[in-house]
Formats: structure tokens, C-alpha cells, sequence
């Protein structure tokens, strides 16, 4: 059973009023003891009020539960920029910006895993909400670049000197977008996070694809 259905089939199982062992819960979806702990730890931290201890038995009191969704990743995209922008913007009102993270950790908590890991974030959940929304600001032009084959001219965090760019792909990453470029200045590919553009501006005249500075060319790199 993936751990998204399991972490399902546990909220499900714990919210039917009744206290469950973790010997019990183990024993009904065929996994150790340990993976029950762990689940158990995994939907704490997500917000999930469960109540109960190791060795006494455990019961869920969620106010609400959703159905299972399917979402696809743009959806998944939106759903994150969204909660970036409360947690970014939620100012005098923090228990709006600890909702927003709150929601964040309880998708997480339910995304697949391919087992080759530890258990831990999706992408790079690790940074603030406020580092995304800082880069889904340069979204709406860094998108329209990519479509027009706009030149930009950023300049980023860390990097004071300005580089000229060709846009070539957007990338997502929980919360963290990257975007695939051309970099001119340097005469290689780069990839850089949006969050850390600190000035973006287009460059008059558009871009043609060469051979060598192409997304295929990029790729090929890659594999």
C-alpha cells in the first residue's frame, strides 16, 4: 500500500469514535508496528488532531476530512501559491499564516513517496513562505519571456552583477520555482530560483534557438 492511501485508510479507520492500537492498525494494513508510529508522528505534525499515545491506543477528533482529490501538478502549483501569498501576506493576523502552513504540512504529509528515501518535504518545503511568494512575483513575466523568447536582464541575491538571459523552462519544486536559462553573460546554462531575483527586466529584440543554447541542448546535457 503507498503511504498517500495508508495515511488515508489510518485517518478514515481512527475517526470512527473508536481507540485503536497501533498493534491492531498494523496487523489490519500489513505494515510493522514502527511504520504505524511513524504515520502516526506524520499526521500529528500535520495538523491532524489525533489523541492517544504509544502503547494506549490512538483516535482521530478532525473536525473536517475531504475526500480524496487527484490533483495534477499544476494544480498542485496553484494550490502552493496560494498558501505562499497567506503566509506571506497574512501581517497582523498570524493564525491565517499558521492555517496556511498547517494546510501546507497536511499536503505534504499526503503526497507520494517512492520509497527510495527518507520520509521528509515535498521540494524544498523547508524555506519560508515568504522566499515564494517573492518568486511567484516574477512569474507572470518570466512566463511570458519563455512563450515570446524575450530576453531578460536579471540581477540576483547574491549576485550583484546583472546577467542577460534567454528563458527557456519553468520548473516547480514545492513552493520554489526555477527557471532554465540561457545565461549570456557567462556564455553556459544556468538555472536559478525566482525567489532570489531581486530586479528583472526585458531586453529589447527577441531570441532565436542556436544550437547549444536550446532546452534540447540542456537536456541532452542531463542525461
Amino acid at each position: 500500500m503507498k503511504k498517500t492511501d495508508r495515511l488515508y485508510a489510518l485517518m478514515t479507520r481512527l475517526k470512527d469514535g473508536g481507540v485503536h492500537t497501533a498493534e491492531a492498525l498494523a496487523a489490519e494494513l500489513g505494515v510493522s508496528q514502527r511504520t504505524i508510529y511513524r504515520d502516526m508522528d506524520t499526521l500529528a505534525a500535520s495538523g491532524i488532531a489525533i489523541e492517544g499515545t504509544r502503547g494506549r491506543g490512538y483516535a482521530a477528533r478532525a473536525s473536517l476530512t475531504l475526500p480524496p482529490l487527484n490533483l495534477t501538478e499544476t494544480e498542485l502549483e496553484v494550490l502552493h501559491l496560494g498558501l505562499a501569498a497567506v503566509g506571506a501576506g497574512a501581517g497582523e493576523l498570524p493564525e491565517l499564516a499558521e492555517a496556511a502552513r498547517s494546510l501546507s504540512r497536511k499536503i505534504d504529509a499526503l503526497l507520494p513517496e517512492d520509497g527510495t528515501a527518507e520520509p521528509g518535504s515535498f521540494g524544498f518545503a523547508a524555506y519560508p513562505f515568504h522566499e515564494a511568494a517573492q518568486g511567484f512575483r516574477h512569474m507572470p513575466a518570466v512566463r511570458a519571456a519563455i512563450r515570446t523568447r524575450q530576453k531578460l536582464r536579471v540581477t540576483l541575491r547574491d549576485t550583484p552583477t546583472p546577467q542577460d538571459l534567454r528563458p527557456l523552462a519553468l520548473d516547480y519544486w514545492g513552493r520554489i520555482w526555477t527557471c532554465t536559462a540561457w545565461n549570456e553573460t557567462q556564455g553556459d546554462f544556468t538555472t536559478l530560483r525566482l525567489d532570489q531575483i531581486t530586479a528583472l527586466a526585458p531586453l529589447p529584440g527577441l531570441f532565436v534557438d542556436e544550437p547549444g543554447k536550446r532546452l534540447s541542448d540542456y537536456t541532452a546535457t542531463r542525461t
